[in-house]
């Protein structure tokens, strides 16, 4: 079945996945699989199934149902054209050739996040580089990269997150994806040719707190201040509180700005932020901590230490600065 579609020379051109090399690492899914993957219920799938037969499902030799990769880009392609004003029961009626079509013709006209998104899903679950790049290529064509990020890596990396969680994906599929995103991030910083031009004297530290490792937010902040020619001094993951203060040193108003995914845990969240004032903050500096990230969600944000500035999407901190 024909469902990815590229762009060039701003034509929409179908792309068969199954034409180029196919991993056959996740080939069979289960129901609950398909309703984490498109965020269709499972209990919906089947009515879809039974009432328009939509999809075909499979059996193994043990009598088990699930679904092969066909029927899970047919469900995305469904999915997709349902999020744009299709009803199932005008979906049924469409010859299953033309669906391909139909999603080519509605991304063609400007509306291309979702349909990105999915196969940027099928380029991970597949480990298909070649699908990755096209895709992001045919994205650039469209957008810039900050809007890509935006509109397209933040929502897959949300979907990421909690198909990993539920065990959809493994691991090895999360660090695929996120690995080829940190290169485009790279390869965009690297382009920017950093230097300092921005007058202001503020310089700011981006980390990661001790076992946090997802980097790719942090990294976007990196390319956003040093596009703006701010001094950005990007340390990584895992520091230590302590190693910070070997940059007061040398800079007298810096800006720390950190992004919390899993670490530190939540228990522990107000204790860190208290030490890190005592330690870092109060100290008669003009030192600021922002801070980021999925554990924002279940802190008391009224309640911080003083000092300490919580941003709920990248969004909000780039339009501060």
């Amino acid at each position: 079945m024909l469902i990815i579609s590229k762009f060039v020379a701003n034509k929409v051109l179908l792309f068969n996945p199954f034409a180029e090399r196919m991993n056959t690492i996740k080939n069979q899914f289960s129901i609950k699989d398909l309703e984490n993957l498109t965020g269709i219920k499972a209990h919906t799938i089947r009515i879809w199934e039974k009432r328009y037969n939509l999809l075909q499902p499979k059996r193994t030799d043990t009598n088990i149902r699930y679904y092969d990769l066909a029927s899970f880009q047919k469900l995305l392609n469904v999915s997709y054209l349902n999020q744009n004003g299709y009803k199932i029961s005008k979906i049924a009626e469409i010859d299953e050739k033309e669906i391909p079509n139909l999603v080519r013709q509605i991304a063609a006209e400007g509306n291309l996040e979702s349909h990105t998104i999915n196969a940027f899903k099928l380029a991970m679950l597949n480990f298909d580089q070649m699908l990755f790049y096209n895709t992001y290529d045919a994205a650039l064509k469209e957008k810039s990269f900050d809007d890509v990020f935006y509109d397209v890596f933040i929502p897959l990396l949300t979907e990421i997150g909690l198909l990993w969680q539920t065990d959809t994906i493994t691991p090895a599929h999360e660090h695929f994806i996120t690995v080829l995103i940190r290169q485009k991030i790279l390869i965009n910083t690297e382009n920017i040719k950093p230097k300092v031009t921005n007058d202001s004297t503020k310089t700011f530290v981006l980390y990661l707190p001790e076992d946090e490792i997802h980097e790719l937010g942090i990294m976007f902040v990196n390319y956003q201040l040093i596009k703006k020619g701010y001094q950005s001094i990007f340390l990584g993951f895992s520091v230590p509180k302590d190693s910070l203060l070997d940059l007061q040193k040398y800079y007298k108003d810096i800006t720390y700005v950190s992004y919390f995914t899993v670490k530190p845990e939540k228990d522990n969240i107000n204790d860190y932020l208290n030490d890190f004032h005592n330690k870092l903050l109060d100290n008669g500096s003009n030192s600021k901590l922002w801070i980021l990230g999925h554990l924002l969600n279940s802190m008391d944000l009224d309640n911080l230490p003083q000092g300490v500035t919580p941003f709920k999407k990248i969004g909000d901190l780039v339009d501060k600065l």
